[in-house]
């Protein structure tokens, strides 16, 4: 295994646990108890909730933000749209300069340190201080931090696979190929220590040479679906391991808060220190990506206009890039790879929005106890990792391609949310059970969605590295990143609404539903081999042009 790529599972290893940890589990509770704690009873707004009386835990709790009374748990929903809207600005704006291989990996580490020094802030700061407030700004500067972060890690997936033993053999093939029209640009033989995106450019000669893909798929030689083939294994291969390799430390570190937090029955101190050691957990194990990752020494390439830019420069530049890639005919030659961005658009606000929503959902609705909540927050990932290695070893048994393991994994969480619904069903909730209504189906539910959802996430990074012109990796995954499982808004935002509207966070099960299936028909319409082929000929045409 090579350096690059034990700094890339590090870092994986290092900032998944904020997202096990933190994102999906501690912070959405931590921030209802911090409003809890600090909000009153409905409707009349006397009694504070921390101290109401028996038979009136399920009573609705507000706090009063500025001059609305918002829902105790409406209020983690809406700390958590606000993070990504700006979450979003940041990793548009930071595209360009992260797909230079000089500054990718400060970028990296900045972010990096940012993020986990924000959820260490958590230790600091009482639900019972007057500053309260200042969780939101943490939350905010926490998941902004890790969205940032993760853009320019997943800018170094594409070169990372085709640096893999397998490809590496699949393109010795093909060269050998007698009468090969269609061959590889030779990225990884001779830059097997620069970073690969940017060699393809710099050499004048690979700016005008094909690309892997630019003859049909129907037309290509058996070499060449092989280089494909590989290449696509290569990259889900990759994706999968950093998967695992996160959910194991997430499992590690929620194992060790299960502790302080059953001792301290569920506490917001014991909450605030499961953060704050997610956060020291993300800052110590960045150490060794920043020593593995490729930097600016590694760079051995010229680029003629490195030493001209500025980061104001760069800013209003990837802002007009995010224009000019959003104009119709943009989309019209990249079509595949924007039929994918809008399908994942709805499914990893979804997928997100699920695992948020039933969190709050056990503690608001079925009232389970933190400590069962980290369980839950344990199983999940758990399974996850089993997950992530059983569809891979299952596409290989059946020569599926990355699409249908995502369709196939898109109708299996689906089932959840259509689950809940059940709930209010009149015959179900005479039966008290079904429909989750009682906590225990809460565990099912982790085991299956865990297994899911850990396979999720790799397959569909996966699948978008196939879809991204070369040389533009973190530009495009800055948009991918906009919906990520940081960055999904449309959904907790609406969320919030439902709750706040009726009273009952289960109405918000229907939304669920009808987003996930929405995006169906759209991931249906996506040709991975055609958006390939395009992706690569648009890298040829731009590369062109700005010679």
């Amino acid at each position: 295994m090579s350096r690059r790529l034990l700094g890339w599972l590090s870092y994986a290893f290092a900032s998944e646990v904020f997202v096990v940890v933190s994102l999906t589990l501690f912070l959405p509770i931590c921030l209802e108890q911090f409003a809890r704690d600090n909000g009153f009873l409905d409707p009349d707004h006397t009694k504070p909730c921390n101290v109401s009386a028996a038979g009136e835990e399920s009573a609705r709790c507000s706090v009063k933000i500025g001059w609305l009374w918002i829902d105790t748990a409406s209020f983690s929903l809406y700390v958590y749209s606000i993070s990504v809207a700006l979450q979003a600005l940041t990793v548009i704006s930071m595209g360009s300069i992260a797909d230079r291989p000089t500054t990718r990996k400060p970028l990296l580490l900045t972010f990096a340190l940012t993020g986990a020094s924000a959820a260490i802030s958590f230790l600091f700061l009482s639900s019972s201080s007057s500053l309260w407030i200042l969780s939101a700004v943490f939350a905010v500067f926490a998941n902004v931090g890790f969205g940032a972060s993760v853009v320019a890690m997943n800018a170094y997936l594409p070169s990372l696979a085709r640096d893999a033993p397998e490809v590496l053999e699949a393109q010795k093939q093909l060269d050998k190929t007698p009468g090969s029209p269609d061959r590889p640009v030779p990225l990884s033989t001779s830059t097997i220590d620069l970073d690969a995106d940017h060699a393809l450019f710099s050499d004048p000669e690979s700016v005008s040479a094909p690309l892997l893909g630019t003859t049909p798929p129907d037309h290509q030689s058996p070499a060449q679906r092989a280089y494909v083939a590989a290449l696509s294994r290569a990259t889900s291969h990759i994706s999968s391991q950093g998967i695992a390799a996160g959910y194991a430390a997430g499992i590690l570190l929620l194992l060790l808060a299960l502790v302080p937090v059953t001792q301290m029955h569920g506490s917001t101190f014991s909450l605030r220190l499961a953060i704050g050691l997610s956060g020291a957990w993300w800052m110590l194990f960045s150490i060794p990506a920043a020593i593995w990752l490729p930097g600016a020494s590694a760079t051995a390439f010229r680029v003629d206009d490195e030493d001209k830019w500025t980061v104001r420069s760069e800013v209003g530049a990837a802002w007009t890039r995010l224009g000019v890639m959003l104009r119709w005919s943009q989309i019209k030659r990249l079509q595949h790879t924007f039929r994918y961005l809008a399908a994942w658009f709805l499914l990893s606000d979804g997928f997100t929005t699920i695992t948020s929503t039933a969190i709050l959902f056990g503690k608001t609705t079925l009232h389970m106890a933190p400590s069962s909540l980290v369980l839950i927050g344990a199983i999940t990932p758990a399974s996850g990792i089993l997950g992530s290695l059983v569809f891979p070893a299952l596409q290989r048994r059946f020569g599926w391609s990355n699409l249908y393991v995502l369709v196939l994994l898109v109708l299996l969480v689906s089932c959840i949310p259509a689950y809940g619904c059940l709930g209010f069903v009149p015959f179900v909730r005479r039966m008290h059970v079904g429909g989750l209504t009682t906590p225990g189906e809460m565990f099912g539910l982790a085991v299956y969605f865990g297994f899911a959802y850990g396979a999720f996430q790799s397959y569909a990074r996966a699948t978008f590295a196939e879809l991204i012109p070369p040389g533009e990796e973190a530009r495009w995954y800055a948009l991918f990143s906009i919906t990520d499982k940081s960055s999904s808004f449309v959904g907790p935002l609406i969320v919030g609404l439902i709750a706040d509207s009726t009273g009952n966070i289960r109405y918000a099960f229907f939304f669920l539903v009808i987003m996930v299936w929405l995006a169906v028909p759209v991931l249906l319409h996506v040709d991975v081999e055609q958006g390939r082929i395009d992706a690569q000929t648009f890298a040829v045409a731009q590369a062109q042009g700005e010679s």
